[in-house]
């Protein structure tokens, strides 16, 4: 199967390009910069747990969407606020049989779409200005999938993998079509769990309760998962966070098949894990708090459900961001005039 992983030298896309690349795939990743270079000189490298010595895959690197001629399957493996850059390009790459397989966390562009509803077809502004991509993007492309591994990027070209397998799969209306089956066993011959759910929306709302509450957090505090789980206040401003979204949720016709307080304790097993978000604070990158928590407060706003604890969080990481945006990523902030 010919794979182009959009977003390949990061923490999951990497992971994911080296384990398909070893299942027999033709993988070509789409990087930049210093990991383009390594990927192209050395391949991809990946350290586990369970392996006594790194992984290696030989890839096709570019550094340009267009040259990464006609997969049958593109992997989205970027930040939310990075997918509008190159939506043409993708486009570009895609024929109509062409698998998008989109890995964004939080509330995606095409959460509205084949949604039957009053909200169906609605935009995401937050993630979606305009309703660009979903413009551009045929929804009869996509399939949704929700990324539970955590990972991180050692060094360029070099993935670091946590712990967690699971690419849970769907189809936008539900249904479990022949291109799903497909894909589901194409990841757990690489490796992976990727079964086929009816509603991918519940899970990705499942996903969304810890990325928005416990990355904003953990940016806030420094603090890791099981610290954070484990610290009273930070748990408590956790849990009732994941009360205002689970109202939201519901009022959009969700189903949470765990209650709040699992989800933390899941949260809490996974370790002294930092967050994606506290990574990408660390090494002074844009923080994607829009696509976790500001969308969660657009859809908040859409069913007419307050959400105060959603705000003041949301409000205090944006400005965060914007002075270590301001500062050229140094965590040494000076003082930030207005604020």
């Amino acid at each position: 199967m010919k794979i182009c992983v959009i977003g390949g030298g990061g923490a999951i896309g990497g992971y994911l390009a080296v384990m398909l690349a070893r299942a027999g795939n033709d993988v070509t990743v789409v990087a930049r910069g210093a990991t383009l270079k390594a990927i192209q000189e050395r391949g991809l490298a990946l350290i586990t747990n369970e392996e006594p010595e790194p992984l290696h895959a030989t890839v096709t690197a570019v550094e340009k969407i267009t040259d990464a001629g006609k997969p049958d399957i593109i992997i989205l493996a970027v930040k939310a606020h990075q997918v509008e850059p190159v939506v043409h390009d993708m486009a570009a790459i895609m024929g109509p049989d062409t698998i998008l397989i989109p890995m964004q966390n939080g509330i995606p562009w095409w959460y509205f779409q084949k949604l039957p509803g009053e909200y169906q077809d609605h935009s995401v502004e937050t993630v979606d200005a305009g309703g660009l991509i979903m413009r551009t993007i045929n929804p009869n492309n996509i399939l949704g999938c929700v990324v539970y591994p955590a990972t991180f990027t050692q060094a360029p070209g070099v993935i670091r993998h946590v712990e967690g397998t699971r690419f849970p799969i769907g189809e936008l209306d539900g249904s479990v079509s022949d291109r799903a089956k497909m894909v589901s066993e194409l990841m757990a011959a690489a490796g992976f769990k990727s079964p086929i759910l009816e509603d991918i929306r519940a899970e990705i709302w499942l996903k969304l309760w810890g990325n928005m509450t416990f990355n904003p957090i953990s940016a806030l505090t420094h603090g890791h998962l099981e610290g954070i789980c484990q610290h009273p206040l930070t748990k408590d401003l956790a849990r009732n966070m994941m009360a205002e979204a689970q109202t939201i949720g519901e009022k959009l016709g969700v189903t949470f098949r765990v209650d709040i307080e699992r989800r933390i304790g899941g949260a809490e097993k996974v370790g002294k894990h930092k967050t994606s978000m506290l990574q990408d604070l660390e090494a002074g990158r844009s923080l994607e708090i829009d696509a976790l928590l500001g969308s969660v407060i657009e859809l908040g706003q859409i069913t007419k459900i307050p959400t105060p604890c959603l705000s003041t969080v949301f409000a205090l990481t944006k400005v965060l961001d914007e002075n270590v945006q301001a500062s050229n990523g140094s965590l040494a902030l000076p003082f930030a005039a207005g604020y």
